[in-house]
């Protein structure tokens, strides 16, 4: 073979090589599959600010670990509850690419941060109740990317089944249940709301269920925005549904007395003791967790499961959000991936949580998750927790309204403080 055949052959093999190399290993930064590195490079970084921590830390890592694979991008993240280092970094001019947080934190700084659809972000992975909250003034600032659904029942399958029980479809069929238990002579539900000072948060959750069973999600949002105030007859409707189980022994543990003073975690775990002090809970999804923990020995989906609160017409819930303040296009990058059908089966492969983007549908691997994301795939509307939402320390009147009425005050008076503080805060 003559030297100019061995030099030919040699370049060959190189550009074979080369060819062989992923974009993000020449330094292109094209990325691999369906992931667009949207021009970033291998190299690149993106620091991140966020309040996760441990195992949920370790699922993030999962989820975005395709995409450093694909680009090359170096995530430098920071965990922090505290919502000051973040004020303070952004206050400074120093803020981080992107941050996680709430909501709230998009009015706050909306002024700094990027829009998401020019940062390539794919509105079609998104319900439009998803993106409205994330929408200020016009321009889509958040992107939500873990979800917590608050409108479940948790209860014992065994106990059911050996009593003769099933799981209702309708709110009739849940009413019609919770009389036969009754009638059978077992407490159909453990209601405790005691929390230090933020007593009456797990009632005012119970109540805002009741009313997307009654009123439906749009009337959730305007008693929000204050179209509806607090102390409208169906909001009323809601407390007085609320309180014919919360207040009687008959319904629930203890009576109001019961409600008022037993502990919301030990709550939780009344329908799961031996023998069981109550057939249901309405919790969150933490519960979960928490039966699990106090619980070693039962399995989910046997001893303890839960089902959607039956003719609920929406779901409540919460959202983490993700925020830009830096177009970098690493951070492009970022947004195009977990917006992606790809991102969203990612996140939900790595069980943490539930994504609102449709491409999680049919990806969990955990049996709940998917029976949520079923639910969170169906439903018509999700709606934020109202406490939580109304400023002005709106939250603290709705648990007072709450309390004093479960002591015994008067409803319509109760309802009209509350409806007051509402007014004041949405000036």
């Amino acid at each position: 073979m003559s030297k100019i055949t061995k030099l030919i052959a040699a370049l060959l093999l190189v550009s074979l090589a080369l060819a062989a190399c992923s974009p993000a290993q020449q330094g292109g930064g094209g990325g691999t599959g369906n992931i667009d590195c949207m021009g970033a490079k291998s190299g690149d970084e993106i620091s991140m600010l966020y309040q996760w921590s441990g195992v949920e830390e370790t699922n993030l890592n999962t989820v975005l670990q395709p995409l450093v694979d694909s680009c090359g991008i170096v995530l430098k993240p920071e965990s922090t509850r505290d919502q000051a280092l973040l004020d303070t970094r952004v206050n400074a001019g120093t803020p981080p690419d992107v941050a996680f947080w709430n909501v709230s934190q998009l009015v706050q700084y909306q002024d700094q941060l990027k829009a998401m659809d020019e940062l390539g972000a794919n509105r079609e992975s998104y319900a439009d109740f998803f993106v409205s909250p994330g929408t200020i003034n016009g321009r889509w600032l958040g992107l939500p990317v873990k979800a917590d659904v608050k409108t479940i029942i948790w209860y014992s399958p065994a106990n059911f089944e050996a009593l003769g029980y099933t799981v209702p479809a309708t709110w009739d069929e849940l009413d019609a249940l919770v009389e036969k238990m009754t009638a059978d002579g077992n407490v159909p539900w453990s209601m405790g709301i005691e929390s230090g000072d933020a007593t009456g948060w797990t009632g005012s959750d119970f109540i805002q269920d009741i009313l997307l069973v009654q009123q439906g999600p749009d009337y959730v949002m305007n008693i929000m925005n204050g179209s509806v105030p607090y102390n409208d007859a169906g909001v009323k409707q809601a407390y007085e549904t609320y309180g014919k189980w919360a207040t009687d022994p008959k319904y629930a543990v203890g009576g109001a007395q019961g409600t008022l003073s037993t502990g919301f975690k030990d709550a939780i775990f009344k329908p799961f003791a031996d023998p069981p002090e109550a057939m249901m809970v309405k919790q969150s999804g933490f519960a979960g967790g928490e039966i699990a923990a106090q619980f070693p020995d039962l399995k989910q989906g046997t001893d303890y499961d839960f089902f959607i609160v039956p003719g609920a017409q929406g779901l409540q819930g919460g959202a983490d959000w993700m925020m830009a303040f830096s177009d970098k296009p690493a951070v492009k990058a970022l947004v195009a991936y977990l917006s992606s059908a790809e991102g969203g089966a990612n996140w939900a492969k790595a069980t943490f949580g539930l994504s609102p983007n449709k491409g999680a549908q049919g990806n969990y691997v955990d049996p709940a998750l998917q029976k949520l994301g079923d639910a969170l795939a169906t439903t018509k509307g999700f709606t934020p927790d109202i406490g939580d939402t109304i400023p002005g320390g709106f939250g603290s009147a709705e648990w007072k309204a709450i309390v004093d009425y479960l002591n015994g005050g008067d409803l319509d008076k109760a309802l009209s403080d509350a409806a007051a503080v509402q007014a004041e805060a949405l000036k």
